[in-house]
């Protein structure tokens, strides 16, 4: 990855997890270099426990094909939504402080609002 180091996608509970897919932080790698902003992972790989923790019934984030990305501004927000969609990417939820990009098999092609 040119990105990113591994550790940005570990857990966040502590138990140390991190079970991330590689085709998935290639696309993500990808991504970053079409956004031409930087991705600040909120979320990454989640194992079982934590993924419950945060609310999550989705496997997206536990097995390890799905980041939550930070941003907190229109413009930046653009400019990861475009890339994400220029790399592939065919799931993304947006929020107020973060963006989601997963890419899990047999999932609709949608973007959301949470």
């Amino acid at each position: 990855m040119k990105h990113f180091q591994p550790s940005e996608f570990t857990c966040k509970c502590g138990c140390g997890g991190n079970k991330m897919q590689s085709a998935f932080l290639e696309v993500l790698d990808k991504a970053r270099e079409l956004a031409g902003v930087p991705f600040k992972i909120n979320s990454g790989y989640r194992c079982e426990k934590h993924n419950k923790e945060v609310g999550s019934t989705s496997r997206n984030h536990t097995s390890g094909n799905a980041a939550d990305i930070a941003c907190t501004d229109g413009p930046t927000r653009f400019k990861i939504v475009r890339g994400l969609i220029a790399a592939g990417f065919k799931r993304i939820g947006v929020a107020k402080t973060f963006i989601h990009a997963d890419c899990v098999e047999g999932g609709p092609t949608s973007i959301w609002f949470y």
